[in-house]
């Protein structure tokens, strides 16, 4: 089968400021914390909604070696050797 590809990249940069009188890691890296417990999985699951709403197209996570920590690759898809879904729309 013959396979084309694109690359798309959507880069986060994540950056903290704290005062003069900051003692390095005073917070244990609770941003960061904040980022992957809360806001990190929250993106993800409305980048997914977004594309479930395109069914023309699949997308999956794919795990090249990187830690999920400083990478998630999301592969979408559209395959074209398949027959169209026969479909009524009204």
């Amino acid at each position: 089968m013959y396979q084309e590809e694109k690359t798309f990249t959507m880069r986060f940069s994540l950056e903290a400021s704290f005062p003069d009188d900051y003692d390095g890691e005073d917070d244990r890296h609770a941003w960061i914390h904040e980022w992957e417990s809360q806001i990190k999985p929250h993106v993800l699951k409305q980048v997914f909604e977004s594309l479930r709403q395109h069914p023309a197209w699949s997308s999956h996570v794919r795990n090249r070696g990187i830690a999920p920590t400083d990478e998630i690759e999301i592969v979408v898809s559209k395959d074209f050797s398949k027959p169209v879904p026969f479909s009524i729309k009204t």
